[in-house]
């Protein structure tokens, strides 16, 4: 088996395409059918390494996802129609540079991309009701085709380039709502014991009463199930986007 090099959020490592098929999303389950029809699989490239993120169709032209899922030099796909497998996948080109939030010269992680031709037959995810914001206690579904079951000690494993035979889904807690973080932007994070999100989990979205209130930026690492899952606040961004 081959032998290729995946960027993480944060990390590079080599991994070999071998490995076991893990269970992605920890603690979740199965997607249903009916859900996440927008869930988007983002794949960058460059010469010597890969990035999987997701992301979240949320017009006809436009994929929601976080800004670190590309890096400049790098090329993008977008997989559309990954969930429910059955469906016929689309590829369509996307148009770069993308679109990226700065405020006082700081770049926020979140990011959208424009893609070359509309499509027609994706449902979309629709926005936040902003007069309705989340508060600790509400509950968010996360959903990813990231990396991986825990290692020893809970420790998170690396990124393969193994696609789960199922998008998961799990649902957490508001534990937080953040103000902005230098690096970050405007966050809140959620939490629920024994589930977490992974490496390849990054850019897709957290879900409130079927509106997508929050992109994906980081767990806690390097040990899973124990950090709050990061995510960037939509409702914050609204006029962007």
């Amino acid at each position: 088996s081959r032998t290729q090099t995946f960027t993480g959020s944060w990390t590079s490592v080599s991994v070999n395409s071998g490995v076991s098929r893990q269970k992605r999303i920890i603690g979740g389950r199965n997607c249903h059918d009916t859900e996440r029809l927008y869930h988007v699989r983002l794949e960058s490239t460059n010469v010597t390494h890969r990035m999987r993120c997701g992301g979240s169709l949320i017009h006809p032209e436009w994929i929601l996802t976080a800004t670190h899922c590309w890096q400049p030099g790098w090329t993008i796909k977008a997989v559309l129609k990954v969930h429910p497998r059955t469906a016929v996948q689309q590829r369509p080109a996307i148009r770069l540079p993308p679109e990226t939030y700065r405020l006082f010269g700081k770049l926020h992680d979140i990011m959208m991309l424009k893609l070359e031709t509309p499509v027609t037959d994706v449902p979309v995810a629709p926005l936040p009701d902003c007069n309705n914001r989340l508060k600790v206690g509400d509950v968010v579904q996360l959903a990813g085709e990231g990396g991986t079951t825990t290692g020893p000690n809970n420790m998170r494993l690396p990124l393969t380039d193994a696609i789960p035979s199922e998008l998961q889904c799990v649902n957490m807690k508001v534990n937080q709502v953040l103000d902005v973080m230098k690096y970050r932007g405007h966050l809140f994070s959620a939490q629920a014991p024994n589930k977490d999100i992974c490496l390849g989990d990054d850019g897709g979205a957290a879900m409130h009463n079927g509106m997508i209130y929050g992109v994906i930026v980081i767990g806690g690492e390097p040990v899973c199930m124990k950090d709050p899952v990061t995510i960037m606040d939509v409702c914050e961004y609204q006029g962007w986007i």
